[in-house]
């Protein structure tokens, strides 16, 4: 008992904490109480984030909106970068307001940023979905199985109360050289097979386990906004790269 005491009495040491970067105690170490309602919090925001973008996708997809950004970042040569720079600097100020300790209105700016982003990333694909693959559902299908997968992949993570904290670095790693392989082949010109988007799916799934478990033992309280965010942001992935699995073997046909 003693042994367990000090070790919690180290973990909640401001000076020590190894997770002070995130603002001060984890919430593992908190009240039952306040685990469930930060916890609460996290998935509200999530699902709350995933009905702004859905809401967004309606009015996208329903006006001239979406075919203009279709033919702007798919149609030129210069588009596609455009799009990809769009991403990378709106991820990283949306993380950053999300993650700060300044203020809850800054952090739910950055959630929205994110939000309004990646609905700006999405219309195109989904537009193409719609008008190359008529009557086949893509869409709904692909939200279906993320709904399946992410649900899947949770259960798992909260049975089990598995810390996957150390696939922080591997993910990160991963992503970088899928993000690399992925500028190598617009520079050159060569298609990435049905395998690549494989692989980054399971990529989109192991980002989805690790939030979770950053959610039940890493995150402080403070912090449901910055969670909400990268769970949506790992969801979003998921659907994106499902979708394009599917598209690509429809186009196999």
């Amino acid at each position: 008992m003693s042994e367990n005491n000090n070790s919690q009495d180290w973990l909640r040491s401001g000076r020590d904490n190894p997770y002070a970067f995130l603002g001060g105690t984890p919430v593992a170490l908190a009240e039952e109480s306040t685990r469930t309602t930060f916890i609460r919090r996290v998935y509200t925001h999530m699902f709350g984030a995933v009905l702004a973008f859905a809401a967004l996708q309606f009015v996208l997809l329903n006006t001239p909106a979406a075919a203009t950004l279709t033919g702007f970042f798919y149609g030129t040569h210069y588009g596609t970068f455009i799009l990809l720079g769009m991403m990378i600097g709106a991820s990283w100020l949306a993380s950053y307001w999300a993650h700060s300790a300044i203020s809850l209105p800054v952090q739910y700016a950055g959630l929205g940023l994110y939000v309004v982003a990646q609905s700006l990333v999405a219309a195109p694909l989904l537009y193409v979905a719609n008008h190359s693959f008529p009557g086949q559902h893509l869409i709904e299908s692909a939200a279906l199985i993320t709904v399946a997968v992410f649900a899947g992949l949770t259960a798992v993570v909260w049975f089990t109360k598995v810390d996957l904290s150390f696939m922080g670095k591997i993910l990160t790693v991963v992503g970088i050289t899928a993000f690399a392989t992925i500028i190598v082949g617009m520079i050159f010109g060569f298609t990435l097979g049905i395998w690549f988007t494989g692989l980054m799916i399971a990529l989109a799934c192991g980002y989805i386990m690790y939030d979770t478990s950053m959610i039940l033992h890493h995150y402080t309280e403070d912090r449901y906004v910055g969670a909400a965010l990268e769970l949506f942001a790992s969801v979003i992935m998921l659907f994106y790269q499902i979708l394009i699995f599917l598209m690509k073997l429809q186009s196999r046909d």
